[in-house]
């Protein structure tokens, strides 16, 4: 694991041996950090020590300014079926545009799923990199994120997003 530092906060980063993504927390929530390594990669090898350079370069591009380069971060993640297609739903989202737990779960062909849509999104273990912040209420509301939602507001301002 590395500690990375951000513009809103260090971020604890996990990686596997092949030096993919496995968890992005915000360092000062270790709550989310242990329940994302318990439920997500439970018996799996993660790597100690710093964080492959894919993954910090692209960390350190897309604050700088360079949106697009989160999607040079090689990640991997556990859960279910539906979490997988839901976190990969969620990384198509444009950065600079958001969308709504109802518009998501009609994206992935279950409009009456917004529950459950909302859950993966809450449970995923790579904040910033798979962009659940890009999910809001109806109506352009800021609703919970992990990292708070002041972090949520900076990441959607950084990425030109109106919310």
């Amino acid at each position: 694991m590395s500690v990375l530092p951000t513009p809103i906060g260090e971020i604890d980063v996990v990686a596997d041996a092949e030096g993919r993504l496995r968890v992005l927390e915000f360092h000062d929530q270790p709550e989310r950090l242990a329940q994302a390594l318990r439920l997500h990669h439970r018996g799996q090898a993660v790597e100690t020590g710093a964080a492959p350079s894919a993954v910090r370069d692209g960390l350190a591009a897309y604050f700088a300014g360079e949106l697009e380069a989160l999607r040079t971060v090689p990640w991997t993640i556990g859960g279910t079926d539906f979490q997988h297609r839901m976190w990969r739903a969620l990384v198509e989202i444009p950065p600079g545009e958001t969308t709504t737990y109802a518009g998501l779960a009609q994206r992935l062909g279950r409009p009456s799923a917004m529950r459950a849509v909302g859950a993966a999104n809450g449970a995923n273990p790579i904040a910033v990199v798979v962009p659940c912040h890009r999910v809001i209420g109806t109506g352009g509301s800021l609703t919970g994120y992990g990292g708070g939602v002041e972090r949520k507001r900076w990441l959607l301002e950084h990425e030109g997003a109106r919310a």
